[in-house]
């Protein structure tokens, strides 16, 4: 049987990393479908929102000139919203995996609670469908700037050796992060990795005049502790972290049941 596979990401349709990781897919064998966002959807987390008119959201069918045959959508809609109402068969029959990205940009650390691109692969995860999110270690601001420029082969290369694990060896609704340096050679390894305590990319919101509020993002100084993603990307290596998405604290000390004051 072939996997039926849902690829999506926070770039936006147009993204040549969401091409690069559909084409993964399609080299493996897998039934695909393309469904992402119409605009740039980074940060968006794991947000349940989109862009209703009339009661509806808009879901166009789109040809990608790089996935010919491919069926691909143009979703006005955050990510997590696109893969739950993949699940649901909005996109035709539900994926059995779920992979999202390739991410411009690193996604380690805590920080990726705030991911779009994560917040996708963990939304899969809670439906009990696998999931994948892929992220490149490319600057954006760089890239602009003509002084770095994406290799999405280098992502795309490792993505294999993970989905293969992942449908060999895992159970169903595993979540995998993946961070690859921006290299224009191969990786040699993928390393488990640790989230590190947050993350490079920091964003700042300070208050402008009395109706504004500005924001304005900034690479900070990573967890580079031992075992962690953030040190293994620095250093050069491809980083697979199993994640968990929301599950209950067992570290608060909360009895059974809290006395409350009388009235």
């Amino acid at each position: 049987m072939r996997v039926r596979v849902l690829v999506t990401n926070d770039d936006g349709i147009g993204s040549p990393g969401l091409h690069a990781l559909a084409g993964v897919a399609v080299r493996e064998g897998a039934e695909v479908t393309v469904a992402a966002p119409a605009h740039d959807a980074s940060g968006s987390s794991a947000a349940m929102t989109a862009h209703v008119r009339d009661g509806a959201v808009s879901s166009d069918r789109v040809d990608l000139a790089a996935l010919p045959g491919v069926p691909a959508y143009s979703v006005g809609a955050q990510p997590a919203f696109i893969v739950f109402s993949a699940l649901q068969g909005a996109f035709g029959d539900p994926p059995q995996l779920v992979l999202s990205g390739i991410n411009r940009g690193p996604n380690v650390g805590r920080a990726v609670l705030h991911s779009g691109t994560v917040g996708a692969a963990l939304t899969a995860g809670l439906g009990g469908v696998s999931g994948i999110a892929v992220s490149l270690d490319v600057s954006p601001e760089d890239e602009s700037a003509g002084l770095d420029e994406p290799h999405w082969e280098t992502a795309a290369d490792v993505v294999p050796v993970a989905l293969r694990h992942l449908l060999a060896e895992c159970a169903a609704g595993t979540v995998f992060n993946l961070n690859v340096p921006n290299d224009v050679g191969p990786c040699d390894s993928l390393y488990r990795a640790r989230l590190g305590h947050f993350g490079a990319v920091q964003t700042r919101v300070e208050r402008g005049d009395d109706s504004e509020l500005r924001m304005t993002t900034m690479v900070g100084e990573p967890d580079f502790a031992p075992g962690t993603d953030a040190a293994h990307l620095a250093a050069g290596r491809a980083t697979i972290t199993a994640l968990r998405g929301i599950t209950e604290s067992g570290e608060a000390g909360l009895p059974a049941s809290i006395a409350l004051p009388a009235r």
